[in-house]
């Protein structure tokens, strides 16, 4: 626990800016930090902070595993169902009423994501709605 509390500011910033899926834990004397953060810039400042706390990372007692997340509003996303189409629903569950379909393979716009299963998108044609996130991969 004495890691955790030596670096309880890159925690609460990782916390604070947002880095979903965060896992912090420790082993072997090294703290580990994983989680994907939101943009490039909540990266950018939690190595600052972790800078900061030990100047030319000399220590090694933290890996940090924080990816960006691709998905970010605005991104394109590619339909990645098996060869059907995806349903567009007017709210995010399946008991809401389909408004329209994305094609096996189409790309569609990220607008936001309400949850990690639900993500409101935009098809080629302009439809908004709510999409199943497992069938949505990010284009890089």
């Amino acid at each position: 626990m004495a890691l955790q509390e030596k670096y309880k500011e890159l925690i609460d910033a990782a916390q604070k800016g947002g880095v979903a899926q965060l896992q912090v834990s420790e082993q072997d004397g090294v703290l580990h930090i994983a989680g994907e953060a939101p943009t490039g810039a909540v990266k950018d400042q939690l190595w600052d902070i972790y800078g900061k706390i030990d100047p030319n990372f000399l220590k090694g007692d933290v890996v940090m595993n924080v990816t960006v997340a691709t998905a970010v509003e605005g991104a394109k996303l590619e339909v990645v169902t098996d060869s059907s189409n995806l349903n567009i629903r007017k709210g995010p569950g399946t008991d809401q009423p389909i408004v329209g379909k994305a094609g096996h393979a189409d790309f569609v716009t990220l607008i936001s994501k309400t949850n990690d299963q639900w993500w409101l998108i935009r098809n080629k044609e302009g439809l908004e709605g709510y999409a199943y996130a497992q069938y949505l991969k990010p284009v890089e």
